[in-house]
């Protein structure tokens, strides 16, 4: 019997085709197979990093000039997103090392921990700052100016953020097709924390753009600072909760989750398929890092050979599955005679 290793595929929950030297990939059929998912993340996130970068810059410039608390909260939030960004650049490339003695299955699950602490760092420099200026605003109202300089500010980081909102989408959308999801399903279950971590961030800093538009405007035509302040408050809770969100899930992955369902009917009917196999009567796909899982399984040989002969062909069988990019490692056992087989 194959006992679970605490590994297996993940981030979208693709096992890829991609053949290994002289064996066919058993698993090339199974849906949103792809290699190109870590690549892409690296584009999501510097993409990111440079709209953040320039955003950030503009919104404190128009903070200081014109006093709004709403675009103060704004410029503290693209800065956090800055930041995190590097975390996220850091968390795929430690993810991506090989394997080695210590760590068989690789270190993809790193990538879950560098992600947390950037979900942490938009709790704390993100919302906890917005909402204590917009607490602070409320209580020591200061008088806004240079509307104008606020607006245009506003306007060009709607436009840069929706450049990198534009590319994380890109980057999902195949993936959510393949395994027929919905775009924001596929995102929040997706074992890619770096995409995940753009896509809500953007999603969040477009709406928290249009929550300082309205604070902002509300200030001008009111000349009271309150809905200025109260639109820093509504920033630092709409980060608060994305922020919540994205440690949740990151935790998941840390504490061991398994491929989406339809990841794993399609391995068991690519087992099944096989020619050498017989049955399938346990089948465990567990995340292990973006886009990547651990097989364990227990399987019925075809044929009556030899204990030696079948220890052989278990290996081989293992090599096939394991020549899949998307599987960090395969363990397989054979299946008592009263184990009841598995449907595809």
């Amino acid at each position: 019997m194959t006992q679970a290793n605490d590994d297996e595929l993940a981030p979208r929950p693709v096992l890829a085709g991609v053949s290994a030297p002289g064996a066919h990939d058993l698993l090339s059929s199974v849906p949103g197979a792809d290699d190109s998912g870590g690549s892409e993340s690296v584009t999501t996130v510097l993409v990111a990093f440079g709209a953040n970068v320039l955003v950030a810059v503009a919104k404190s410039v128009a903070a200081v000039v014109t006093g709004s608390a709403s675009i103060l909260a704004e410029a503290s939030h693209s800065w956090a997103d800055a930041g995190n960004e590097v975390l996220l650049l850091i968390a795929n490339r430690r993810s991506r090392r090989p394997p080695d003695p210590a760590h068989p299955f690789g270190h993809g699950r790193e990538a879950y921990v560098w992600s947390l602490l950037a979900a942490l760092g938009l709790f704390v420099a993100g919302a906890a700052v917005s909402v204590t200026h917009g607490v602070q605003e409320l209580l020591t109202p200061e008088p806004a100016s240079d509307f104008l300089v606020g607006y245009a500010v506003l306007g060009v980081s709607f436009v840069l953020e929706g450049i990198s909102f534009r590319q994380s989408i890109r980057q999902a959308k195949p993936a959510a097709q393949s395994l027929q999801r919905d775009l924001i399903e596929y995102v929040l279950a997706s074992s890619d924390p770096t995409l995940r971590a753009v896509f809500a961030e953007d999603a969040a800093a477009l709406t928290g753009l249009l929550i300082a538009t309205a604070g902002l405007a509300a200030h001008q035509l009111t000349g009271s600072a309150i809905p200025d302040a109260i639109g820093s408050i509504l920033v630092g809770l709409l980060l608060a909760v994305v922020a919540i969100v994205l440690i949740n899930r990151n935790r998941r992955f840390l504490v061991g989750q398994e491929a989406d369902p339809r990841v794993r009917a399609a391995t068991l009917q690519a087992l099944l398929d096989a020619p050498e196999v017989d049955r399938v009567t346990y089948l465990r796909l567990e995340i292990v890092g973006p886009r990547m899982v651990s097989v364990v399984g227990d399987v019925d040989l075809a044929g009556d050979d030899t204990e030696s002969h079948l220890a052989v062909r278990l290996r081989a069988l293992e090599a096939r599955i394991s020549a899949s990019p998307a599987v960090a490692g395969t363990v397989l056992s054979l299946s008592a005679p009263d184990e009841p087989t598995l449907l595809a």
